[in-house]
């Protein structure tokens, strides 16, 4: 059995990994969950799942959870399932808040206390000295224990630090959004975790590091992104030095047929309406603009050291073909499956093995035929601002990635326009200096700086 610790479990991509414990209760269970705002969600899942550690943004938040926790044991013991919805907590169909961590309200902001950037909240709600245990490395104003809840509260950096490192996890799966997760990231890696990675900005921040880092403590990276793990799953029983070209596809999203002069109409509500994959609101604003697919072929070359001058975009309208490797010899490998993240998240965890989940398989004679175009750089610059970035490399794509959390958070907003999410990400790249072989700190840097430029645009 592995033990799981989540960090993002009230998002799109943490429901669906729970559901996967679900599924497979003998072959899973969960010591950490780590949530953002959505409060009431994450404790129907520790009242579900009953971890030993529950992470959210602030102490706010921390003494909500507790005060939710409390009251349940109080008021209904022995009644685990009472602030669930009526799907439970791990269903596609449990309810979201617009700040939990699958959308672009959550940790990524660059104000929130669980951004890289921001220090923790000195301020302690209390906890019981029985179970706090200074030799873990969490200061003492950092825990809420009640003798009720079943579970330590932690909250902000240094708690998404111990989840990610946590002693008992086997596998840390990595589902926060934005920037705010590469320091988790780095915590699990110096910890030579098992990861799930669903974080992309992780690898497009500070890639080169992250995978120095993983290959020094013995971490393993094992891609959640459909595209990524399809072609993981494609190399497998190939040789590295065969690989010769990676073919990322993309759905396209909402508007790859809509006229470019009504790009200024499109509404926050249009673009949150994707024809086929189901995810959190930020990476769905993602896929629309294709930054979604840009942050993926930066991603690509930090996974598979692969140049990106090697990778290729194709515009897949019906999601089928996740993604294609190309040999030396001529020969395509392409992994296909409907469009269901539970599969690339349960090949992640459970590798080298697979998982029955239930999924049909594609109906071939009722597709008739599977769509391949490329993409059109003058409707979405998105992926030119993605090869630029590797091009200049350094701090660049961390830059490129701060602008564009930036400017989704604007058109979500309504701040901004569709097609101004563009030109404030052109923008920002051009008016900086990339700097070279960066550091963390150097990368945390050009993420801030990259963040208060987007915001004097808007």
């Amino acid at each position: 059995m592995k033990t799981l610790s989540i960090l993002g479990s009230t998002g799109s991509i943490g429901r669906s990994t729970l559901d996967i414990v679900s599924m497979h209760p003998g072959r899973f269970r969960v010591a950490v969950l780590a949530g953002g705002t959505n409060v009431e969600l994450l404790a129907s899942q520790i009242m579900r799942f009953r971890p030993e550690m529950a992470v959210v943004l602030d102490e706010k938040r921390a003494e909500q959870l507790r005060g939710i926790i409390s009251g349940h044991y109080l008021h209904s013991p022995g009644s685990p399932h009472s602030l669930g919805s009526p799907h439970g907590p791990g269903s596609p169909h449990s309810p979201g808040s617009p700040h939990s961590p699958g959308s672009p309200h959550s940790l990524g902001s660059p104000h929130s206390s669980a951004s890289p950037h921001s220090p923790a909240s000195p301020h302690s709600p209390g906890r019981d000295d029985k179970n706090y245990s200074p030799e873990n490395g969490m200061p003492e104003d950092r825990v809420s224990f009640h003798p009720e809840i079943p579970c330590q509260i932690l909250w902000g950096d240094e708690g998404y630090r111990m989840a990610a490192s946590h002693d008992r996890a086997d596998v840390v799966v990595l589902a926060m959004v934005g920037a705010a997760g590469l320091m988790p990231a780095l915590a699990a890696v110096d910890a030579g975790k098992h990861i799930a990675l669903a974080n992309k900005e992780t690898l497009v921040m500070a890639g080169e590091l992250v995978m120095a880092r993983a290959a020094g403590t013995g971490a393993s990276i094992y891609p959640v992104d459909s595209e990524h793990s399809a072609v993981f799953q494609c190399l497998q029983g190939s040789r590295r030095e065969d690989l010769k070209k990676i073919f990322l596809t993309a759905s396209g999203g909402p508007f790859r047929e809509t006229p470019m002069d009504k790009f200024d109409d499109i509404t926050p509500g249009d673009a949150l309406n994707h024809p086929t994959w189901n995810m959190g609101s930020k990476i769905t604003i993602d896929s629309a603009t294709m930054m979604n697919k840009a942050l993926e072929v930066i991603e690509a070359v930090r996974l598979f050291d692969i140049s990106p001058d090697s990778i290729e975009v194709l515009v897949h309208p019906q999601s089928i073909v996740h993604s294609m490797v190309g040999f030396k010899d001529g020969s395509i490998i392409a992994q296909m499956g409907m469009p269901d993240m539970k599969a690339a998240i349960s090949y992640a965890l459970a590798w080298p093995e697979r998982l029955d989940l239930n999924i049909d398989f594609p109906d071939f004679a009722m597709l008739a035929h599977l769509l391949f175009e490329a993409p059109d750089p003058g409707r979405f610059p998105s992926l030119e601002f993605a090869f630029e970035a590797c091009r200049q490399g350094g701090t660049m794509p961390a830059v490129m990635n701060a602008a564009n959390e930036i400017s989704v958070q604007a058109f979500l907003d309504g701040s901004i326009g569709f097609r101004e999410i563009f030109n404030i990400i052109g923008k920002t790249m051009g008016s900086h200096a990339t700097l070279s072989l960066p550091d963390i700190d150097a990368i945390i840097n050009a993420d801030q700086w990259a963040r208060e430029k987007a915001l004097a645009l808007i």
